[in-house]
């Protein structure tokens, strides 16, 4: 596609806006009875700006959806329920790591009280979320599809694992949440005080086309529009120039309105937004880390028959290395990268090694915990909704994404992530077949990587052989496809934020690591996966290999020091779920005994404009 294709496509999509067809607010059609445990709220003193996302320095909001991608789904009711419910759960642990994403695939394809892809209501999800289990992210990853379209509720869509060659199952064990209260609030003075003191809420609205249309600023409808027709989180109010306004988080990704969130005229009743609200509070089930430990009737439950068909992948194919016999691996470099050369690396003046003594650093630092923040950006599972050998486009996209939120201080809005099915649509290092982790920080230093509200990850390579606008970054309107429908010819691309690295390199070994992590975030490496590191469930992990062959990308986000033991270790995310490990981390030895670790790593220095290539160097 040439640039001016490009661009009357991208025109076409910002035009198009988010169009919304038809109602994905609509009221459930059994009565809802509130659970209230607790005294009502006492009216506090309130200041005159509170937004969750900046509550002295922290944030306590988690990630920003698209509903509306891989294809349309009307399911705004489930998002603004989950996004309110995973900040309150975030707010209760008081922002430390790991954020808890609750997943809307689980409320669209199991609230049987309200219409999936075609409408529900926030208050009947919070009853759903009372009444039963919920997963994260991780476990069901978000497919724009409901119990009404193709994701009918079984045990394998509340948690979900694939492995190559055989069909996906049910985890034995998987985290679980749940709704300890929830019910209903209105008015100004009402959803302030439920917001101030115990977190964001949910609402409905209407959708004036105006509103559709916005891009920043206080919005204020003029043609009186009360029609609810969509459900929203309500995060904070504020006041600007002597105006009140609602801080409304949308989920129609970040490239609408001011990065996913749009100001509301506050008292007034605007849009119908102080008429209709719900709220929730959490169960603590953290503490404990209680666990789902799935029965053998729910692994051989019929209806997961549906569920269980699995990807191609890995194919071998004559253009690539395989760095280990392994059939898993996921990391590969192609054998014309090596033969032509094309491997490269655009080094910073100074390095972090050249200016940091390893042995004057700390013999702790986490970026899960540094002065009491997280920096790091959500969980991921490779592995679903189908296998997809994945992990170099996931642990690179995860350790830009954490250096950006670094990089932001978390002040972002929201916690950033960038969007690893738009580096396997265009091929920027390699596909659901492995891949070559330099591919990716070379597409952030040329083209810039979007977030994860532009291509929502499907774990399947692109049809095409060219990567185009829609690649890239999209957005679709209803109605909903039908099971079997694709839903495609109601997709257009959009422009986005683009997320760059100004330098990228390649580097080994432990001193050079931690001057890296310490300096600038996590970095993404290489690893010999074995059955040993597979069955990980916690704890320092060492094995021996004499040989190790790198079959798996990782990233490392800091290091430790085990006191009784003077085991010296580093801190690792994987890329398989909360289910794995421990929450989907790992611990495992330094210097020794640690299958490559520290042999192959990458990182890059987060952009947000456009680097100049200043020379050419190639990766030894």
């Amino acid at each position: 596609m040439n640039r001016i294709s490009i661009v009357v496509a991208l025109l076409l999509g910002i035009a198009m806006a988010h169009r919304v067809d038809q109602p994905c607010r609509r009221k459930s059609t059994k009565p809802i009875h509130p659970v209230l445990k607790s005294a009502p709220l006492q009216d506090q003193a309130l200041p005159d700006n509170w937004i969750w996302n900046n509550v002295n320095g922290v944030n306590y909001l988690t990630n920003l959806k698209n509903q509306h991608i891989p294809q349309y789904c009307g399911s705004c009711w489930a998002q603004s329920a989950t996004s309110a419910f995973s900040d309150r759960i975030k707010i209760a642990r008081k922002a430390q790591w790991p954020d808890i994403n609750i997943a809307p695939q689980v409320v669209i394809s199991c609230s049987m009280n309200d219409d999936g892809c075609h409408g529900g209501e926030a208050l009947s999800a919070f009853e759903f979320m009372h009444n039963n289990e919920v997963t994260d992210e991780t476990c069901s990853i978000y497919q724009a599809r409901g119990h009404d379209n193709g994701i009918e509720c079984a045990p394998i869509t509340m948690c979900k694992n694939c492995q190559p060659g055989s069909d996906c199952f049910v985890p034995d064990q998987y985290y679980t949440y749940r709704v300890d209260e929830f019910g209903q609030v209105s008015g100004e003075q009402a959803m302030m005080q439920e917001i101030y003191q115990r977190g964001p809420i949910a609402c409905g609205i209407a959708v004036p086309d105006s509103l559709e249309a916005y891009t920043g600023g206080i919005y204020k409808d003029t043609t009186g529009d009360t029609d609810i027709v969509h459900d929203i989180s309500v995060v904070g109010f504020g006041v600007e120039n002597g105006t009140k306004y609602w801080v409304v988080r949308n989920s129609w990704g970040t490239h609408w309105g001011e990065s996913g969130f749009v100001r509301v005229i506050r008292g007034e009743n605007n849009i119908a937004i102080e008429t209709d609200c719900a709220w929730a509070t959490p169960l603590d089930t953290w503490s404990n880390k209680t666990m789902h430990h799935t029965t053998d009737a729910e692994k051989k439950d019929p209806k997961n028959a549906k569920y269980v068909k699995n990807g191609p992948y890995p194919e071998r194919t004559a253009d690539e290395v395989f760095l280990a016999k392994d059939h898993k691996t996921c990391k590969r470099v192609p054998q014309s990268a090596i033969i032509k050369g094309t491997l490269s690396e655009q080094k910073p003046a100074v390095m972090p090694w050249d200016e940091l003594n390893a042995n004057t650093l700390p013999a702790n630092w986490d970026w899960r915990n540094v002065n009491n923040t997280n920096f790091l950006s959500w969980n991921k599972n490779q592995h679903i909704p189908i296998y997809c050998g994945s992990c170099w486009a996931q642990g690179t996209t995860s350790s830009l994404a954490d250096r950006f939120n670094i990089l932001l201080k978390d002040h972002n809005p929201t916690p950033i992530d960038l969007s690893a099915q738009t580096i396997i649509n265009c091929q920027a290092g390699g596909s659901c077949n492995g891949g070559d982790p330099s591919g990716v920080y070379e597409y952030a230093f040329e083209t810039g990587i979007p977030d994860v509200s532009c291509e929502q990850y499907v774990a399947k390579n692109s049809q095409k052989d060219t990567c185009g606008p829609m690649d890239i970054c999209k957005d679709c309107r209803g109605p909903p496809p039908a099971e079997g429908d694709d839903g495609q010819q109601n997709c257009w691309a959009v422009d986005y934020k683009k997320y760059y690295v100004s330098n990228y390199y390649g580097l080994s070994g432990a001193d050079k690591m931690k001057a890296e992590i310490f300096k600038n975030g996590p970095i993404s490496c290489g690893l010999m996966v074995t059955d040993g590191f597979e069955a990980y469930k916690g704890g320092i992990y060492s094995e021996k290999s004499f040989w190790p062959m790198i079959n798996h990308e990782i990233a490392v986000v800091g290091w430790g020091l085990d006191e009784a033991t003077k085991t010296e270790y580093w801190i690792g995310r994987n890329s398989w779920g909360t289910y794995w490990g421990d929450f989907g981390f790992f611990k495992i030895e330094m210097h020794k005994d640690n299958l490559a670790i520290e042999t192959d790593c990458t990182a890059g220095i987060p952009s947000f404009t456009k680097p100049q290539k200043q020379h050419f160097e190639l990766i030894q």
